[in-house]
């Protein structure tokens, strides 16, 4: 048996317990691995309430990205060997002592990165990286990041930085030295964003990334230059009514690859705040679904 946490009804922290469950089975395609750690994420206290569907039946494990030692590898997988160190989003559960991986979304570990701050970046960070490269800002070209300070808008300052791109990012006062920490420049919320966007960049900014949607966004977007692109991860429907587009995501192990070369030249910081053992698990969901967590919690289970 392998131990796990997750929900036994679609609902509130309430609905968490922990559960025994048969070794999953890979199917064709995907890999086995032993857990070493696990990334927590917003989605995941969005999935055990319901709001990102209901279609799937419970009991379910929690979590949607881990790392770990590939035990078993299912028919047709390929440039993978058991004994490997691998990470990547997992279909079934990443808070548990075993989790299968789809082979063509998993990565390996590199020597000089670790399982914890591996288990970050299948989620946030991947969705990040899809955004920014989406977006195609050039050297010396300036960036707009609405909402920073969260887990997708501190990857993005990051990667977009390392690409020579100017970062400017609305969070709060509070969150000022943290966004400078980014290698980006804090932009208040709150009306009169775009004018004090302008103060800072007066030919307009040539790209917006929006992490929050809605009114932020339609404000924001005033500060677009002409030509200029907006990416949202948040709202399509905003998005296309600005002219810009919805995050495409690629799902690929490709693009892990390339975020873990990152954490291993030390161009991109996971951020990891707090890390908690499985037996905590309920902890670590309590952390982040407060909104209060800065930075990513992991779970490390080996």
């Amino acid at each position: 048996m392998s131990k796990a946490f997750g929900f036994v009804a679609y609902g509130g922290p309430d609905t968490q317990e922990f559960l025994d469950r048969p070794v999953p089975v890979p199917g064709p395609g995907q890999l086995l691995i032993a857990v070493h750690a696990a990334g927590v994420n917003p989605a995941d206290w969005k999935v055990r309430q319901g709001l990102l569907g209901t279609g799937q039946p419970t009991p379910r494990v929690l979590g949607l990205e881990a790392a770990g030692v590939v035990q078993v590898l299912g028919e047709g997988v390929t440039g993978l060997a058991v004994g490997d160190p691998v990470f990547g989003p997992t279909p079934g559960g990443a808070f548990a002592e075993h989790a299968l991986l789809e082979s063509d979304q998993t990565a390996k570990v590199p020597d000089d990165v670790s399982f914890t701050q591996a288990a970050t970046l299948s989620v946030a960070t991947a969705t990040a990286y899809d955004a920014v490269t989406q977006l195609d800002l050039k050297p010396g070209q300036v960036l707009l990041v609405l909402g920073v300070a969260g887990g997708v808008g501190s990857a993005a300052a990051q990667i977009a930085a390392g690409r020579g791109v100017r970062v400017l990012g609305t969070a709060s006062d509070q969150n000022r030295e943290y966004v400078a920490g980014l290698g980006a420049t804090q932009v208040p919320y709150g009306e009169g964003v775009a004018d004090r966007v302008r103060a800072l960049a007066p030919d307009g900014v040539d790209g917006v990334l929006d992490l929050v949607g809605g009114e932020d966004a339609r404000a924001a977007s005033a500060a677009l230059r002409t030509g200029g692109r907006l990416v949202s991860t948040l709202d399509p429907g905003t998005a296309a009514a600005l002219g810009g587009e919805f995050v495409r995501r690629r799902h690929s192990g490709e693009v892990l690859t390339a975020l873990a070369a990152l954490v291993a030249n030390g161009g991109l910081d996971p951020l990891i705040s707090e890390t908690f053992t499985l037996d905590r698990a309920p902890e670590a969901m309590a952390a982040v679904e407060s909104g209060h967590a800065r930075g990513k919690c992991v779970i490390e289970i080996r």
